[in-house]
């Protein structure tokens, strides 16, 4: 082969090198128009075979090295600067720009009480997904979780991963269990601008919004999502005086305080910011599910209403909002006929009470029952519920 072919040879490699190293970060990281594309396969192809990729096209530049700087003076040098171009790309491309290298799990999880000499440092109006099981409740601070992108704990016995995607505002608890077994997982980047994790075991892709699995071996399958409630923490304590609050790490303090206005809608960034108007791409809703009916409320006409009846899948539901205009809930009716109003957070219907999430507060009558619900960007809600009503 001739010196030229050979030098041919080099610049292919390298360049195979850039654009691939570009290529394998811009489908699963919030890039100019990446995050609208139906892409995830190919990013995961990408991913899986980056050694392969980076193998063949490094093996093409190796061959052609010697031949690319065979020129004589300061020409000779010329082939350096593609070279320096494309370690520094895959530098960046690979730590800098890394999901799992920009935002950590907690260092160390602590957890206080907000009753009296508890530990506590978190205010009660911030936002916070609360869980409770098995006599165990616990809450989780948006501002915390919205940095660390998932939390692993344990409640009542039992193993939960608690996480958060503020581009999306989903805040979702699963069990990290696959096929019965318990799993940890990495963040891997996005995809629809949600949050995607990857499991150590088969290093398939998961959605945050749902806990399914959107690629690689496990495909399909999802993680068993575990109920929460998303209130301010000042709410969540009257109804679980006993709550334990996630902490902040201190590692992360300068993480948190670039959140502090996140969860008031204050942002200013494009994929954080709020859209004040109704129905628009970051417009808050609350977006229901029941069985295989899905539907989405306006979160400035709950506002305005306090308690929305309503049905979904010919389910009769009560979207209601509590008086700090922050906590919110859904709870399924007996029937279509009942109907709630609302006294210091205390439903009344007729003369039955029940305690803001739907637990009675007269013997022998029966809970409400919760129905899942989140606050989330109306974008996002659409993008993953597309058979939505509203």
């Amino acid at each position: 082969m001739t010196i030229f072919n050979m030098k041919k040879l080099f610049y292919i490699g390298i360049i195979g090198l850039l654009l691939f190293e570009i290529a394998n970060v811009y489908f699963i990281m919030p890039m100019p128009g990446s995050q609208q594309m139906n892409s995830i396969d190919l990013a995961y192809f990408l991913n899986k075979w980056r050694w392969a990729f980076r193998g063949v096209f490094g093996l093409m530049a190796v061959l052609g090295l010697k031949a690319a700087f065979s020129g004589t003076g300061w020409k000779r040098w010329l082939p350096a600067l593609p070279i320096l171009v494309t370690g520094f790309v895959a530098y960046q491309a690979n730590f800098e720009m890394a999901a799992d290298t920009m935002f950590y799990q907690p260092k160390t999880l602590t957890h206080g009480s907000p009753l009296g000499a508890g530990g506590n440092k978190v205010d009660s109006s911030r936002l916070v997904l609360g869980v409770e099981h098995g006599g165990e409740a616990k809450a989780y601070p948006i501002q915390y979780i919205g940095y660390h992108h998932q939390v692993v704990d344990s409640i009542g016995g039992k193993p939960i991963i608690v996480t958060y995607c503020t581009v999306c505002r989903t805040g979702r608890v699963f069990e990290p269990l696959v096929d019965g077994q318990p799993e940890t997982f990495r963040l891997v980047g996005m995809d629809h601008f949600n949050a995607m994790f990857e499991d150590k075991t088969t290093k398939s892709w998961w959605r945050q919004v749902s806990g399914e699995a959107v690629a690689g071996p496990l495909k399909g399958q999802s993680l068993p999502e575990f109920p929460s409630i998303q209130t301010t923490l000042g709410k969540w304590s009257e109804l679980y005086p006993n709550t334990l609050v996630m902490q902040p790490d201190a590692h992360f303090q300068e993480e948190y305080d670039s959140l502090a206005n996140y969860e008031s809608g204050k942002r200013k960034g494009k994929l954080t910011r709020r859209d004040s108007a109704s129905w628009q791409d970051k417009s808050w809703v609350i977006g229901v599910e029941l069985d295989k009916a899905s539907k989405a409320y306006d979160w400035n006409e709950l506002q305005k209403q306090r308690i929305v009846h309503d049905e979904i899948g010919g389910q009769p539901i009560a979207v209601v909002l509590s008086i700090d205009s922050n906590s919110f809930v859904v709870l399924q009716r007996t029937d279509a006929a009942q109907q709630f109003s609302l006294q210091n957070d205390t439903l009344q219907s007729g003369n039955l009470r029940y305690n803001f999430i739907g637990k009675s507060l007269q013997p022998n009558v029966p809970d409400l029952k919760r129905v899942r619900a989140y606050q989330e960007y109306w974008h996002s809600w659409r993008t993953f519920h597309p058979l939505t009503e509203k």
